[in-house]
């Protein structure tokens, strides 16, 4: 299984990223990068919140791209604030929906929107990044 990786942006803010198959099982590598980076951050007190985000994300890439992997970071744009991407190469754009009364899925981006301090998507020239903002006490 691949390492994540840890590098200096350009910007100089830290991040963590990880190339995953567009498959189900990557959403539990996904949690698991989160909780890592959060970890290293003292940030811990967003990890759950960071968790389940990253869980929506991954499946909406997992269930609505059509590459056939996606990429997830997690970067730290200041000392308490984190944020959270899905890239993959749809160009379709996510949408809030609704949820029919008794349906199993479509709930997912209002439980980001609901966790999120800010959320939101970013077109890139091949795909898309949906990410979420949490923000957080921080000890260190």
């Amino acid at each position: 299984m691949p390492q994540p990786t840890t590098r200096a942006r350009p910007t100089g803010c830290p991040g963590y990223s990880e190339a995953l198959p567009r498959k189900p099982e990557s959403v539990g590598r996904a949690r698991r990068l989160v909780r890592v980076a959060l970890a290293a951050w003292s940030l811990d007190e967003l990890a759950d919140d960071g968790a389940l985000i990253v869980s929506e994300l991954v499946s909406n890439a997992v269930r609505h791209a059509r590459s056939r992997s996606l990429r997830v970071t997690v970067i730290r744009p200041e000392s308490v604030r984190v944020r959270i991407g899905v890239v993959d190469k749809s160009k379709r754009l996510p949408e809030v929906r609704e949820p029919r009364e008794g349906a199993e899925s479509g709930r997912g981006l209002a439980l980001v929107g609901a966790l999120a301090k800010d959320w939101g998507t970013d077109r890139l020239p091949w795909g898309k990044r949906v990410w979420a903002e949490l923000h957080g006490e921080g000890r260190g």
